[in-house]
């Protein structure tokens, strides 16, 4: 992108947030605000790769950009940074943590780039503890607006780059196992009230989850990943059914689940 297509796109934020005669809603926007519309910008963006629609994806970073030029024009009001310290900070830190392509330095393999990766981080959590005068932890900064599948992901890597982790696959499967027995205990309960009941059950069933992201992460996967591919899988397979239901001249609610468990395996085997 040129320079001057840059100018002519902060020109253009700068005009809609004009107070005489920019665009109502523009004008009302806060920080708070538009923090939704960034979320789901970032996920239209995920979603057209994940369709390989390559035209789709031009059109929806141009939308996910001007989200981060919308923050830098809000903060500029503010008096707080521009736009172009947001370009600077990023551009310092990507030269600050990848010295094997911009100094002398050599790493030997990927597994030595990302430890240093790893490295330069940490150096950025215990400066900001120490300004903020707080105890660092190797959990600073992991985002609570994330997935709770990604956020589990990213708290068990971290903990792993600190050596909290198990070294086999053995006890991570144990592990599931025993999650879900007591998962299995708190439903068989009959001592509680039905609220009660219900948190203990909802509190094991976290734990079962995120032994579950241990497990896909022990295996090299990303939760987030699978679980959506799972999640297509479903979806095509069960428009079959549909479609094979609807082949047979019946609707999906006048069948029995054995009916449609049949078609189901059917679909599988096909």
């Amino acid at each position: 992108m040129k320079a001057s297509h840059i100018e002519e796109l902060l020109t253009i934020m700068r005009q809609l947030r004009d107070p005489e005669t920019g665009c109502p809603w523009d004008c009302k926007q806060t920080f708070d605000s538009i923090v939704p519309h960034t979320i789901e910008e970032a996920y239209e963006v995920a979603e057209a790769i994940r369709k390989k629609d390559f035209d789709e994806l031009k059109g929806e970073l141009g939308d996910l950009l001007f989200q981060v030029v919308f923050y830098a024009q809000l903060a500029q009001e503010k008096g707080l940074f521009e736009f172009q310290d947001v370009v600077a900070t990023l551009s310092e830190k990507l030269v600050r943590r990848h010295p094997h392509v911009f100094t002398d330095k050599k790493f030997a393999d990927t597994q030595a780039v990302n430890e240093n990766w790893e490295v330069e981080k940490e150096k950025e959590r215990a400066l900001k503890a120490q300004t903020e005068n707080k105890l660092e932890s190797v959990l600073d900064n992991i985002p609570l607006a994330l997935p709770a599948l990604t956020r589990a992901y990213k708290i068990q890597n971290r903990c792993a780059n600190v050596g909290f982790d198990w070294k086999t696959l053995s006890p991570v499967v144990d592990k599931i196992k025993e999650e879900l027995e007591e998962v299995l205990v708190e439903v068989e309960r009959n001592d509680l009230s039905e609220s009660e009941q219900q948190a203990r059950i909802e509190d094991e069933l976290g734990d079962l989850l995120f032994a579950n992201v241990n497990l896909v992460r022990h295996l090299s996967s990303n939760p987030e990943k699978v679980l959506r591919q799972a999640n297509d899988k479903f979806e095509r397979r069960f428009h079959l059914v549909e479609l094979e239901v609807l082949r047979q001249g019946k609707k999906m609610k006048d069948c029995s689940l054995e009916e449609l468990e049949a078609i189901w395996q059917m679909i599988k085997k096909l």
